[in-house]
């Protein structure tokens, strides 16, 4: 049996809590592995998969305080038994629906199909078991707003992309329609929808193409944690964003008791408050954060420092809206002759990354900004 690998994981200068890690360790591909806490020999579960650059290892640290170290160790040719008690798993059903659970209760579903105008996650089941975000159009309850029936709880659209209109359901609009999945799969620490878009004119035809993928993180109750990463390919011509305030690479609508119209709260990483403040706004992330059935709850969208146009422009509403949009200069900034138009060459691509984050309480009971350093500043990985 080979000898086993040890793996250092440094905090650095920030609190982690549910905070995933990731390591290239030296296995053959398809190995059986075990990760176990070095000091107690408890197992720890994992998730392990082939990449480009070898297989990848990625496991949750519940806590670990800045300053602090921990060590685990990797033993190859053996399968731990224990349990996953967060697992993630993927299920397609009738209606072109995947529902994603973790432990075994609902999470989100992804809603893909062809008579859509774009695809979107609905319900988001945040902590304690409500849903976060609005049921209309999908579904007609009674208090919500019925505004905007484009605004479908989360989800992926532009209002200008060489000229369509990529962002609202009216007369002429464009539609982002779904070709393939590249990956289906869940697992015991993340599960993940990978698929092959292509954004099309009214005509239907081809503008541009998008691999989009989806990671769902298997995290106890009390948060949600899903990344998104779409990669925009020029793969029939260039590819022009266009300077419209009317999108968001990611969008959320919030659930109608949520609204800052009402008693909910926008707050973004400066600590601007409101829409007033905030919309228009450069930051690193924001929230939006309210109540639901008597609890508050926040939905934090991250933009990660990689992104073109970093950090962000927001468009954000009072009425429950919240877009990262790096696109609308002439309308953020009026009157300064700034245009935000943005271009793909013909051949190339580009990637944006978010992170959605569904906590309890407003940002800094959620502690966002902590969680934020964990995106973008992930502690560090040594392997031994």
């Amino acid at each position: 049996m080979p000898a086993p690998i040890t793996l250092v994981v440094r905090a650095g200068r920030h609190d982690r809590l549910y905070c995933p890690v990731s390591a290239r360790i030296p296995v053959p591909a398809g190995a059986p592995i075990t990760l176990q806490n070095a000091e107690s020999g408890e197992p720890v579960v994992s998730q392990a998969r082939l990449t480009a650059e070898g297989v990848e290892l990625t496991w949750i640290l519940p806590r670990l305080e800045r300053g602090r170290e921990l060590h685990f160790r990797v033993l190859v040719g053996e399968q731990s038994a224990s349990g996953a008690p967060y697992g993630v798993t993927i299920h397609e059903r009738p209606g072109h629906v995947l529902d994603v659970a973790i432990g075994g209760r609902l999470v989100t579903s992804y809603h893909f199909g062809p008579e859509l105008a774009r695809a979107f996650l609905h319900p988001l089941i945040g902590p304690d078991g409500a849903p976060v975000t609005r049921a209309f159009p999908m579904l007609d309850l009674p208090g919500e707003r019925k505004d905007h029936p484009h605004h479908r709880s989360v989800w992926v659209a532009h209002g200008d992309v060489n000229g369509v209109d990529d962002w609202s359901e009216g007369p002429g609009h464009g539609r982002i329609v779904h070709r393939s999945f590249l990956a289906l799969s869940g697992g015991p620490v993340w599960g993940e929808i990978a698929e092959i878009n292509d954004w099309v004119a009214n005509t239907g035809e081809p503008v541009m193409r998008e691999e989009r993928r989806w990671t769902i993180y298997g995290l106890p109750d009390e948060v949600r944690m899903i990344d998104l990463q779409s990669t925009y390919q020029a793969a029939y011509g260039p590819v022009t964003f266009g300077d419209t305030k009317e999108g968001g690479l990611l969008s959320v609508r919030v659930a109608t008791s949520m609204d800052a119209r009402g008693e909910g709260q926008i707050e973004n990483a400066v600590g601007s408050i409101g829409e007033k403040e905030t919309w228009g706004k450069r930051a690193h992330w924001c929230d939006y954060a309210g109540p639901v059935q008597g609890r508050w709850v926040g939905i934090t969208i991250m933009d990660h420092p990689e992104n073109p146009h970093h950090p962000t422009y927001w468009h954000v509403r009072d009425y429950g809206l919240m877009t990262a949009n790096p696109f609308g200069l002439s309308f953020y900034r009026p009157g300064r002759g700034e245009r935000g138009d943005w271009t793909i060459p013909a051949g190339e691509q580009r990637t944006f990354r978010y992170r959605l984050y569904v906590h309890r309480g407003d940002a800094a009971a959620g502690q966002v900004a902590a969680r934020y350093q964990d995106y973008i500043n992930p502690p560090e990985v040594v392997v031994e």
